[in-house]
Formats: structure tokens, C-alpha cells, sequence
């Protein structure tokens, strides 16, 4: 009678078939809802036996623990004998040290010690290639040509101050007359000067020549004394007056004299 009181969802013909056929659909799908499997795999991983216990790891420990005894077995031995015994000291060293390479770095030292004293021994016996006596003499050469080409020479102040004028009021025509005589003896002056120099040095280099040297040939040491890498012509000597007035009066290496207006 429990199929009168049931109601089903769409209309039908029979109540009784109707509700035994729900039922039926009812209980599969429950037994399809208890049997159902997940999707995602929730379980904890496979556990393997080699990895839970480590038996290389056990055994180097019973190594370790076996070591371990017997140095302290051996330990307790010197211990009891010690205790049995009066005991020593057995911390004396009677090694001497002793270097590998002594006598390599002996040798060494040897050889560069001799070797520095040859280097002392050729710069010791060096003579020098530069002549300071010839820097000296074209030195005053220049200082010559200098005061020769100069307007206002240097020795012209100084002699100024040393010799002080008795008189101080004179005429311009003696001061152009003296200045005309000095002129001209300085002119004369330089003219021998020149002479002089340029016969000086040809007779250095005359004396300087020598043959060129054989390419087996030792060479030969340069003694300080002579004079080395000299000019090879003398230079040209030029001299102007002091004032504009005069005529200007140049030299040159040979002693020709050239005069300008």
C-alpha cells in the first residue's frame, strides 16, 4: 500500500512500477557513488628497504667504534704501564737541520760574486768616449762668437764700471772719434782671433784623422784626452758694430772678411 502514498516527479500510468523503478536507479547510483576511485593518487609513497636502513653507513660506523677502541685500549696500556713504572722523558730531539739545497745556493752565491766582480773589474778598466776638455774649449768658442755677434757685448758693462771716466762732460766729436778707433781695433782683434781658431782646429782635425778600421779589427779604447766628435769646419764668425751708423763686418770659417753697408 506504500505505492499509493508515494509521489512521483512526472506523471505516470502505474505508481507501484514507478516507484520500484526509482528505487532501482536510486540504489545503483549509491553503489556507484561507494565503489567510485579518486582521480589524484592521495596515498604515501613505496617505502624500500635499503633506503630505511643504510647498511654502508652502518657498517663504517662499527669501523669508526672499532677504531676508537683500540686506541683507547692502547691508551689504557701506557697509561698502566706508566703507573706501574716511574715513568721517562722521551721528548728529546738530537736531529740536526739540515738544508737540501745549502750547498746549490753556496755555489750560486760564488758565481754571482764573480761575476760582479768582472762587471766592476771592465768598468773599472772603461774609458770614457766623451771629451770634457773639448765641451770646454767649444764652450769659450761660443762664448767668443757671442760677444762678437752681440750689439752690447758683456765685457763692455763690466769694463764700463772698472774704468770710471775722469771727465764726465766731453764733445760728441770725441766720443764718435774713440768710438770709431775702438771699433776698429776690436775688428782687428777678432779678425786674428779667427785666424787663430780656424788654424787651431784644422790642426786638430788633421791630427783627429785616422784610417777607418778593419772589420776584424779590435776596438780600440778612447782616451779621455783626445778629442772626439769635434766640429767638422769651424763656426762662422759674424760680427756687427755696436752702432748703426757703421758699417757692418761678418767673418767666415777661412778668414775672409765680408762687409754690408
Amino acid at each position: 500500500m506504500e505505492h499509493r502514498a508515494y509521489q512521483p516527479l512526472l506523471p505516470t500510468g502505474n505508481k507501484y512500477l514507478q516507484q520500484k523503478w526509482d528505487k532501482a536507479s536510486y540504489d545503483l547510483h549509491r553503489r556507484k557513488v561507494k565503489s567510485a576511485t579518486p582521480t589524484i593518487n592521495m596515498t604515501p609513497p613505496r617505502t624500500y628497504g635499503h633506503l630505511v636502513l643504510n647498511m654502508k653507513k652502518q657498517k663504517l660506523e662499527e669501523e669508526w667504534t672499532m677504531k676508537i677502541q683500540r686506541e683507547n685500549a692502547i691508551l689504557m696500556e701506557k697509561i698502566s704501564h706508566i703507573m706501574k713504572t716511574a715513568g721517562g722523558v722521551d721528548n728529546r730531539n738530537h736531529y740536526d737541520r739540515k738544508s737540501l739545497w745549502k750547498e746549490k745556493r753556496q755555489l750560486e752565491l760564488l758565481r754571482i760574486t764573480k761575476e760582479n766582480q768582472m762587471i766592476l773589474f771592465r768598468l773599472s778598466l772603461c774609458r770614457p768616449h766623451y771629451n770634457v776638455r773639448s765641451w770646454h774649449e767649444d764652450w769659450v768658442k761660443t762664448l767668443k762668437l757671442m760677444d762678437s755677434i752681440a750689439r752690447y757685448p758683456q765685457g763692455t758693462a763690466i769694463q764700463q764700471k772698472k774704468e770710471k771716466p775722469s771727465k764726465k762732460s766731453t764733445s760728441a766729436t770725441t766720443l764718435g772719434s774713440a768710438r770709431n778707433k775702438t771699433e776698429c781695433e776690436e775688428n782687428v782683434k777678432t779678425r786674428e782671433t779667427s785666424k787663430k781658431e780656424v788654424s787651431e782646429t784644422e790642426t786638430q782635425q788633421n791630427a783627429n784623422v785616422q784610417p777607418f778600421p778593419e772589420p776584424n779589427a779590435p776596438e780600440k779604447s778612447i782616451s779621455p784626452d783626445t778629442p772626439e766628435n769635434s766640429g767638422s769646419s769651424g763656426p762662422a764668425l759674424l760680427t756687427t758694430d755696436k752702432y748703426p751708423d757703421s758699417a757692418e763686418t761678418s767673418f767666415v770659417a777661412d778668414g775672409s772678411e765680408m762687409s754690408s753697408t
